[in-house]
């Protein structure tokens, strides 16, 4: 297993400026810096790839799917530009080596409303077919789509693994599978662990997270079935630990998060990166 930390945890927006955080996750001894894309003018990708040789750590990428960028709007333009945004993502994904681009791309964070069935229907057929664009234009550079179900608070289109196994099977794609989130398996699932075993080889990315967003391992989170469940499934893929820092105010309002959840960022990555590597092992390559 590989264990990455995800630029959120320290600052929103990531940007060429910051690029001295790469060194300190590497510091920290993770195998991965996980970039997370809000705005791409302000990413220089051959500076972030010269960083990344420099300090021997690997990369993946996640994006930032927020209003105004939606694959199943109705407004062409708003469609446009997420394409847009998400050929960025893929482009970079292959510059940097990144298996993967990941995050809630079929809908933003934020979209919960009540639709009538039709409605609901028509948004659906639209990130779908749209959703087959990305993942061919994916497939052919070489890097996947991870799809994550986010928990019914924060999107009303896929908050279960049930739920984005019948999207990946209209998508129809071998480019397109999941991001599978600790926190929002949580909230949503009957059963984590039977839900990691029911994505299967779907699984191409996973966020590890408490319960309360805090330090993996230090909350209730099934971290016994979802090692087991791992196994089961032959998980290759990275655990990558998600945290936010309630100093970025946009991002602690979009994911609620109106407590501290550790004493700082820093102990979220050495107390979760401890963690983890004591519990799933360390990396043996």
């Amino acid at each position: 297993m590989k264990y990455g930390i995800s630029t959120f945890n320290w600052l929103s927006p990531f940007r060429t400026e910051k690029i001295d955080l790469i060194p300190k996750v590497k510091g920290f001894g993770f195998d991965i810096f996980e970039m997370t894309v809000e705005e791409p003018d302000l990413i220089d990708v051959e500076v972030v790839k010269r960083q990344l040789e420099a300090s021997e750590i690997e990369a993946t990428l996640c994006t930032v799917i927020g209003p105004g960028r939606d694959l199943s709007s109705d407004d062409p333009e708003i469609v446009r530009t997420t394409k847009e945004y998400l050929y960025w993502c893929i482009d970079a994904a292959q510059t940097l080596g990144s298996p993967v681009i990941s995050g809630p791309l079929y809908s933003y964070v934020g979209k919960t409303r009540l639709l009538p069935d039709d409605e609901r229907l028509k948004e659906r057929k639209r990130a779908v077919k749209n959703l087959k664009e990305v993942a061919q234009y994916a497939g052919d550079h070489g890097v996947k789509l991870a799809l994550e179900p986010l928990n019914r608070f924060e999107i009303d289109m896929i908050n279960t693994v049930d739920q984005g196994l019948e999207l990946l099977d209209e998508i129809d794609s071998p480019h397109a599978g999941f991001l599978l989130d600790s926190f929002h398996m949580h909230i949503e699932e009957k059963s984590t662990p039977d839900a990691i075993r029911r994505a299967g080889d779907k699984v191409f990315h996973f966020h590890s997270c408490e319960n309360d967003r805090g330090v993996p391992g230090s909350g209730q989170v099934d971290w016994v079935g979802i090692r087991q469940a791992l196994q089961d499934i032959d998980y290759q893929g990275a655990m990558v630990i998600e945290a936010f820092t309630r100093e970025l105010k946009a991002i602690a309002r979009a994911v609620s998060l109106w407590r501290p959840v550790a004493p700082d960022q820093d102990t979220i990555a050495s107390e979760g990166l401890a963690f983890l590597q004591s519990f799933f092992g360390k990396d043996d390559n």
